[in-house]
């Protein structure tokens, strides 16, 4: 089976400072990486790298692969393209991908109506089906992002990420922003979206137990390199590098916790 997303020696650099150095990562369809590690490590660089949208001032080498296009080096036209129906983004904050001015309804219709070309009846329809996935109500499409709580926002968000069906979500930090019992809910819809459409996942996060709740492989990053890779269960249980333990310490994670 093709991986849906290929990562081969990527490496990040801001400033003529090396973030990322020779990170290399495969997430299979449907599977579900974690991406963890200290302050600085690269975490979200190497996310936005995956996902297409690395921010200005940084440059990529390597290779980043999703559904075998290539996304290291091509034009913005390439990446416009894969994004929405091959990979799809989740910030920690819903602020920079909600439009402040537009209805929820219209920016969830926009990807819709340009990846799959749908009519404008069939993407209202498709954007009721998105909000009733993330347990929001059809009228909430009528409402701009200024008039919900930070939990709907952020609800909204998960929903025009996984409304074109990606083959790959990418989300970074995604409840960093909420409170427990907000987050947990969150973390419910997500694991329930994803079991249902079948997209794979890579999800930053600096809380194991999210990490635990979520995702079954994770990668540890430290001063922009993978230290330790594997399954949850084992790297939590049995932490091989420092980083790591000093990591599964910081949060007391105790192993019936971890995902089976």
């Amino acid at each position: 089976m093709s991986p849906v997303a290929e990562v081969r020696d990527l490496t990040v650099t801001a400033g003529g400072a090396t973030c990322v150095d020779g990170v290399t990562l495969g997430v299979a369809p449907g599977e579900r990486w974690g991406v963890v590690g200290p302050s600085g490590a690269g975490k979200s660089l190497t996310a936005a790298a995956v996902a297409g949208l690395l921010p200005p001032g940084t440059t990529a080498g390597g290779s980043v692969r999703v559904d075998g296009t290539e996304l290291v080096g091509v034009p913005e036209t390439t990446l416009a393209e894969v994004r929405g129906c091959g990979v799809a983004l989740v910030a920690q904050d819903s602020a920079t991908a909600l439009h402040p001015l537009l209805a929820v309804g219209r920016q969830l219709a926009m990807p819709l109506r340009r990846h799959q070309r749908l009519d404008r009846a069939t993407a209202r329809a498709r954007v009721v089906e998105a909000l009733a996935e993330v347990d929001l109500p059809a009228e909430l499409a009528r409402a701009r992002p200024s008039q919900l709580s930070g939990g709907q926002r952020q609800r909204v968000a998960l929903a025009a990420a996984l409304a074109c069906r990606p083959r790959l979500l990418v989300a970074d930090e995604p409840t960093a922003a909420l409170d427990g019992p907000v987050a947990r809910a969150l973390l419910d819809r997500l694991d329930r979206a994803l079991a249902a459409s079948g997209t794979a996942l890579v999800l930053v996060t600096h809380d194991l137990g999210v990490l635990a709740a979520v995702c079954e492989q994770v990668v540890v990053l430290a001063g922009g390199r993978v230290v330790e890779h594997g399954a949850v269960r084992e790297v939590l249980a049995a932490p091989a590098h420092a980083v790591t333990r000093e990591l599964v310490d910081a949060a007391r994670l105790s192993v019936p916790e971890v995902r089976a």
